[in-house]
This record gives structure tokens, sequence and C-alpha cells, in this order.
């Protein structure tokens, strides 16, 4: 081999050196981005990083993959059997009617997934006048294992309450979209009045999980995608967060 074919075979060697750490520093940068973004979840789901507005821009990517790739929906079911596993300790059906669930509505009945996808997966601010053109669509899916969950509830013999941060004026709607979703009984379908306006969440929800209590419901579970669904007063004797990453509600 002469003297140029051996630089030719040299600069080759140097620039496939040079694209393999170029490839290599890439990688290690989504790794430590991704690891980064775990964590930040983690904090999310674990009620340490509170009152964010958006999805961090360089965790929009990692969020989306984790909500459509089946992570979410494998967090989810893990959550649900566990509150299936405890509601079958009881036997509310032989009792007074008096043993109760509450359940959220927003990514706890219903899932939002397809307008948040339009959205960047809570990486844009929440507006709300656009989602309220969501809701009154109709068109929320059930989260197929709350739906498993709400079922087990009823045939054990439940009393079935939802409380939702949706206004009044979505009262018909909200009620024709669970119906539609398989949520065909509850005893309770609460939403915000107009007196409620200006609470957070969870003034909204412990005063409505009361109320409750006062009229002699015994709250033996209650699950929402919030903290706030589940932290307060008369929470209830267990409660079950159920994983949201896309926005927080306080």
């Amino acid at each position: 081999m002469n003297f140029a074919g051996t630089m030719l075979i040299l600069m080759g060697l140097l620039l496939l050196s040079g694209t393999t750490k170029l490839i290599m520093a890439e990688e290690s940068s989504q790794a430590t981005v991704t690891a980064h973004c775990l964590s930040w979840r983690l904090n999310v789901e674990a009620n340490n990083l509170r009152h964010w507005k958006v999805v961090p821009e360089e965790c929009i990517e990692y969020v989306g993959t984790y909500m459509l790739n089946g992570d979410y929906e494998r967090d989810l079911a893990a959550v649900i059997e566990q509150a299936v596993i405890y509601a079958r300790q009881f036997s509310p059906g032989e009792d007074d009617g008096r043993d109760a669930w509450v359940l959220d509505v927003d990514e706890t009945a219903l899932s939002n997934l397809e307008y948040y996808k339009t959205r960047k997966f809570g990486g844009e601010l929440f507006n709300q006048d656009a989602f309220n053109s969501w809701v009154f669509s109709g068109n929320s899916p059930a989260l197929t294992a709350t739906l498993e969950l709400y079922q087990q509830l009823i045939k054990l013999g439940f009393r079935v309450f939802f409380i939702t941060g949706r206004d009044e004026s979505q009262r018909e709607i909200t009620q024709d979209n669970l119906i539609s979703q398989g949520f065909t009984k509850w005893d309770g379908l609460i939403l915000r009045s107009e007196s409620d306006h200006g609470d957070s969440a969870v003034v909204f929800k412990s005063r409505k999980r009361e109320e409750l209590i006062k009229k002699g419901y015994r709250i033996w579970g209650n699950g929402g995608d919030q903290w706030s669904d589940v932290i307060g007063n008369s929470v209830g004797a267990r409660v079950f967060k159920l994983p949201n990453p896309m926005y927080f509600i306080s």
C-alpha cells in the first residue's frame, strides 16, 4: 500500500472515532436528561415538588413518552390493583348503605390525554377556555383501570361519589361523558358551584367530604390524580394517589 492509501485509511479511522465519540456524547447527554426528568417526575408524584405551572421544557419529550409508551398505564394499574385488594376486605352490601368511596373525575375516571397531546403534555400554560371546550366535547375516554375499580366498588356495595373541580355548568356533559364510558351509577356527582369559586382544590374537596361524613357516610377509600384530591380534612380511611406528571392543581 502506498503512502496516500495509508493516509486515507488513517483519516477514515479518525473520522470514525470522532463520530463514535459524538454519538457517545449525545447518548450520554440524553441519558442525563432522562435521569433528570425521572427524578423530576418522582418528586412530582411524591408531592415534594409543588406549585409548578408547566412541565420543564427539557422534560416534555420524556413526559410524552411516559404517557404513551405504556409506563403510565402500568403505573396506574399498579395503584388500582392495590385499591381493589383493599376494597375487597369490606362487605358494605351487608351494612347500612353508608360505606362510601370517593373518586375524582379528570385523570382519575376520565382521561384528557388526547387534549394534553395538543398542549405538549403539560409543557404549555393551562388555558381554561381551551380545556372547557374539550370538556364540552364530551370525548374523554374512561381510564380502563379505574373503570374496573369502579365496577368492583359497585359490585361490593360501596356508595360511590365523584368530587370534581369541574364547574357546575359542566354537570350535564360530565354526567353524559361518565355514563357513556361505563360509569353508570353513583350516589353523588359533586362539582364546583358559584359559592365554591375562589377556594383551592384542597379546601373545596375537604368541605365536600366533610359534608358526606356529616350525612353519616364512612369514606373508606379516596382516589385521585392530584395530591389536592387526597389531602386536607376527612380524606378517608385510605387514599390512592394516581400518577399524573402533566399538571399540578393545589
